[in-house]
């Protein structure tokens, strides 16, 4: 929102698009089970995912189509991921991953969408999803590994007098993990969403809207970009994290 206060200046409020706002009702109050413009927003996220990869590719054509391509793409690029990244035995895990990294891909991309919501902008969204990965990644660790799993904290390349100190880092850095992993996306989402709001907010004063328009258009054309970076990169570290648990010793 951006209005001129007296021809003194404009009041651009950018943070606006992220409040949360119950779809039902007068009150305001957002409570436990709440439908919200978050809910909204990314039930529509898992329809646009099962239109694309389950009603897209039911035919399975030896000529795809452009839902059925986009799908195998994505499809083949999460595998190759997953195999590159933690070996054959990430690939057990490839259905979770990969439903990662879509629902985040089309969460982003929708998002970008005029009068849209962007889920993955909020920390509770993507707290939850680096928080199920970071519990996932240490359960089959320990599943994996046993107690063996604790040995990816130990260096026993180093000095033994330095080796404590080294377990220690290792410990913090480990359970900051869902932190930096959260933090990124979201960041990363809002960050993007604000400026193109402030830019959009000088595109009401006449004698400088086409340079605002021109800024949004080329900041658009860079979010594109970072939406699927930042799916990219949020599915490469689940991805390192399991190797870590799949291999501690490595």
């Amino acid at each position: 929102m951006a209005t001129e206060e007296g021809g003194s200046g404009l009041n651009i409020h950018p943070m606006d698009q992220f409040l949360i706002k119950p779809l039902f009702g007068d009150s305001g109050l957002v409570g436990t089970f709440t439908i919200t413009n978050v809910t909204l927003w990314m039930a529509l996220s898992v329809v646009c995912i099962i239109v694309l990869m389950v009603l897209g590719t039911r035919g399975r054509a030896i000529v795809p189509s452009r839902s059925q391509s986009i799908a195998e793409v994505l499809y083949g690029f999460i595998h190759k991921m997953i195999e590159d990244t933690t070996g054959k035995d990430g690939l057990a895990y490839f259905p979770y991953i990969f439903t990662l990294f879509i629902f985040i891909l089309v969460a982003n991309i929708i998002g970008l969408l005029p009068m849209s919501f962007t889920s993955t902008s909020h920390i509770a969204v993507t707290a939850t999803l680096a928080m199920a990965v970071f519990l996932a990644v240490t359960a089959i660790g320990f599943a994996k590994n046993g107690l063996g799993f604790l040995g990816m904290f130990w260096v026993s390349s180093a000095p033994l007098a330095l080796r404590p100190i080294l377990a220690l880092i290792e410990i913090i850095s480990y359970f900051v993990r869902p932190v930096s992993h959260s933090i990124r996306l979201a960041g990363n989402m809002m960050a993007g969403h604000a400026v193109i709001k402030v830019f959009a907010g000088f595109a009401v004063v006449t004698w400088i809207a086409p340079a605002s328009i021109l800024a949004i258009t080329a900041i658009y054309a860079l979010e594109m970009l970072v939406v699927c970076i930042q799916a990219y990169v949020f599915t490469i570290l689940t991805c390192v994290y399991l190797k870590d648990a799949l291999h501690p010793s490595h």
